[in-house]
């Protein structure tokens, strides 16, 4: 024998009846013995429950709202049952109605309804779906039963969730079932008083009634068929990615229903574990798949969790106080007043020192506990041995479950690293002996991104994921996202690595989309989907989505967007940018910025900002950490002026050099920006930052290379014509450095704290004097390498290696995922 029991969207229209008749029919001609549960229609319940608030506040078109409800149930009959059969079940069904409005105009009349009425008004969801369903069977030739479960369950006098006499409740489901060959099409959810007083099990008490049944009778099964596809390993409405769970324990299935899974309600396991009965949980929707088998003992497990749940809203109270520490009795007084209120507490945590105690209840109670515990307390209040009450709102509780934590180091360490590389605060914690559950209490803001994250470290952990917002679409940005889409498949498969592009910006549209924007598909997203384009809420909308494992990735060079930094790393968003101007800054600045991301638990990186793609920033970080002290560092850090002075010979006037460099776009707009040598004095100035010495940007000397004429040009054509005037200068420069077998070099160096960008010549000694090409080059003097020197050299320009050096700082962050 098993029960079947079908929720309230199975049986919510005549599509979905029709299924459920089907599977009803499947197990009767496979010659199962069956017994049939059923809900309401799916909202029905709470549109009762608002129909009879309505009719005892006096607005009388609560009339209207249930013929609506009449109509629906008709309708169903109208679509599943044969015209020539219709008018008797129209007929039942509109005498319930006309039951339920009498009820109604009585509440309504007194203006009081009471929890006994409500029970009694609530009672007819089920008892008319149940009621249609069976005479539907009846007109497909089956010998089927209407069993109103108040003849059959019995309960105590609490309304709205009454407790059931289980020996008489068994020996009359007994008595009733051996009377009757028919197939028993029973009302869930409610029940009676031994006074025959209608009374509910409670929300979700549909699945208890096919649990006592189910018990009484010794049943094989119980199914318990919904809309899902069996229990989730987390709610599919916050994690995307959630799984149904083939097999769990009674044990686990407790904790998770408990801590908000409301696939199965808590309460009906109970019979069933204490019969050792499987419970299935099936789709109605899609009943080829096996759904969930819950037992005693789960079949082997490949994860060291079952499963994650949570509850949306709670209230933390905390009691603490010098005079609890030692004092025994204290817990007893202080739950024992809760109980006798009828305010049940989630969770629990309470310091070894004795000295507070805090708990988690529903919100709607957490006034009405505040003033029990300020009476029950209040002679301790009163002379300062316990400090007070303190409550604390808007907050979620976060449990991971699963027998395997026994057996599982490491889960607990897991859990709380993830949670704070993510910026998710902890405010309290519990955790029992048996290992069953870590429940979690975090802010109720932070409980999307909290369920995404664990989901994706218990179980994705071979799949880590990292959303990114990139600012900055045009040139490097543009080639950072052609080589995120030719190196998508590779990340995924031998990297196991999920780079979800979740927003995009560029100076005239913007784009967010949390479910992603595929790197070949960008363009015409955010020509069609984006919106025109304000970085505050670009920066707002990121931090308000609050998507785990976010990265923001700045590609552009503006003054402006660097002031939403700080901001960002104090949401626990990483960043990742080529653009100088935060890190060459104040260095009140710079340190603001190193610190809070270290506090915060995320990345701040820029290695492009010295050397494009060339591993500077790594290096000098390595070596520091390693203990290494630098003594010197020189470089040539701009591609532009590397190739100029690369490129001037014998042969060439200096002017037609730059101009050359100008019209391959090597320069800036106007190349005197380049030659001032600002852009390389910003560049040693992050260097000498990261070495430990704390420079401000006036404190670096640049050595004028053009002449005054040239500087003062009011116009790049002007410049030009007065760089060909001065050709003899930079003549002169050139044949005295080749006059003593040296060449040009444009070097930045830092020695003795002190920075200085110049022109140079160096010698066939030196490491600079083979430099060719746009290449950039530069050279460390440390402890450990005195006597020859640290050099890297390579591209130091251009979108591809600027843009691969961001890539490689994106990367460097989903290791640092784990």
């Amino acid at each position: 024998m098993k029960v079947l029991k079908f929720g309230g969207t199975s049986v919510g229209s005549a599509d979905s009846i029709r299924t459920v008749i089907s599977i009803i029919e499947n197990n009767l001609e496979r010659g199962e013995h069956i017994a049939v549960v059923f809900s309401a229609m799916g909202g029905v319940t709470n549109k009762l429950i608002e129909i009879g608030k309505m009719a005892a506040s006096g607005n009388t078109e609560y009339i209207e709202f249930l013929k609506v409800v009449e109509e629906r149930h008709f309708a169903v009959v109208r679509g599943l049952i044969n015209v020539k059969h219709q008018s008797s079940t129209f007929a039942a069904v509109r005498g319930l109605f006309n039951e339920l409005g009498d009820i109604l105009k009585g509440v309504s009349w007194i203006r009081e309804l009471s929890d006994r009425t409500l029970d009694l008004i609530m009672s007819f969801g089920e008892r008319l779906s149940t009621l249609v369903i069976t005479e539907i069977l009846r007109s497909k030739g089956i010998n089927a039963e209407f069993c109103d479960a108040r003849q059959i369950i019995h309960t105590n006098a609490t309304y709205g969730m009454g407790d059931v006499n289980f020996e008489v409740t068994n020996h009359q489901i007994l008595e009733y079932f051996a009377k009757s060959t028919a197939l028993q099409c029973v009302t869930g959810f409610i029940a009676s008083t031994a006074e025959g007083i209608t009374t509910t099990l409670g929300r979700g008490g549909s699945d208890y009634t096919a649990s006592i049944i189910g018990a009484a009778l010794e049943a094989d099964s119980i199914e318990i068929w919904t809309d899902v596809d069996g229990m989730m390993t987390a709610d599919p409405r916050k994690v995307a990615n959630a799984f149904t769970i083939p097999s769990i324990s009674y044990a686990e299935a407790m904790e998770l229903s408990h801590f908000g899974a409301k696939v199965i309600y808590p309460p009906s396991l109970q019979p069933a574990f204490a019969k050792n009965i499987t419970l299935k949980v099936l789709n109605t929707f899609n009943v080829d798949f096996e759904g969930t088998y819950v037992q005693k003992a789960a079949n082997g497990k490949e994860y060291a969790i079952t499963g994650i749940s949570s509850i949306d809203e709670i209230a933390l109270v905390n009691i603490q106080g010098s005079g609890m520490i030692g004092v025994a009795g204290i817990s007893g007084r202080l739950f024992t007043a809760l109980s006798n209120n009828s305010i049940s507490v989630i969770l629990i945590s309470q310091a070894s020192s004795e000295h507070s105690i805090c708990f988690s209840i529903d919100p709607k109670n957490a006034q009405k506990a505040r003033e029990i515990l300020e009476k029950e307390f209040s002679a301790e209040i009163a002379i300062g041995h316990i400090d007070g009450i303190s409550i604390e709102k808007n907050l979620s509780i976060i449990a991971i479950v699963g027998e395997g934590m026994k057996k599982s180091t490491g889960v607990s360490g897991k859990l709380f690293s993830v949670l704070g590389k993510n910026g998710i605060n902890v405010v309290a914690t519990a955790q029992g002996s048996s290992e069953l559950n870590i429940s979690v209490v975090i802010s109720k803001s932070d409980l999307s991104k909290a369920l995404n994250a664990i989901h994706g470290v218990f179980f994705q952990s071979e799949t880590r994921s990292l959303n990114l917002f990139i600012v900055g679409v045009g040139l490097i940005g543009g080639t950072l996202l052609e080589q995120i889409r030719n190196q998508t498949g590779y990340l995924r498969e031998e990297k196991l690595l999920n780079l979800n592009i979740a927003g995009l910006s560029n100076t005239k549209k913007m784009l967010l989309d949390p479910d992603g924007i595929k790197p070949d598909q960008w363009r015409d997203r955010i020509n069609d989907e984006g919106v025109k384009t304000s970085l505050p809420a670009f920066v707002q909308r990121m931090i308000e989505l609050n998507l785990p494992n976010s990265v923001f990735v700045d590609c552009t060079s503006d003054k402006d967007i660097v002031q939403y930094y700080h901001m960002l790393l104090d949401a626990s968003i990483s960043v990742v940018t080529p653009n100088k101007v935060a890190n060459s800054g104040s260095y009140s600045e710079y340190l603001a910025l190193q610190r809070t991301a270290l506090q915060r638990g995320v990345k701040f990186l820029y290695e492009t900002n010295v050397g494009a793609g060339l591993p500077i920033i790594n290096t000098i970080q390595g070596l520091m950490a390693s203990g290494d002290k630098f003594l010197k560092i020189e470089a040539i850090l701009s591609g532009t002026l590397s190739y100029i002075f690369n490129s001037f010979g014998p042969s060439v006037r200096f002017a037609d050099v730059v101009r050359e460099a100008k019209a391959k776009g090597f320069t800036e707009p106007d190349p005197r920006e380049d030659l001032s040598g600002a852009d390389v004095a910003r560049k040693i100035l992050i260097l000498a930052r990261e070495v430990g010495v704390p420079l401000e940007a006036e404190e670096i000397t640049i050595a004028q290379i053009l002449p005054d004429n040239c500087l003062k040009a009011n116009s790049v054509d002007s410049f030009f014509e007065e760089m060909e005037v001065s050709d003899s200068f930079f003549a002169g420069l050139r044949e005295n450095a080749e006059a003593e077998g040296k060449k040009l070099r444009y070097i930045a160096s830092l020695e003795n704290g002190k920075a200085l960008v110049q022109l140079q010549t160096v010698d066939a000694q030196h490491p600079f004097y083979t430099l060719s090409g746009s290449d950039n080059i530069i050279s460390f003097t440390t402890e450990r390498y005195k006597d020859r020197p640290l050099v890297i050299k390579g591209p130091g320009a251009g979108a591809e290696v600027t843009a691969s050096g961001v890539f490689a700082d994106i990367m460097s962050i989903s290791s640092y995922l784990g």
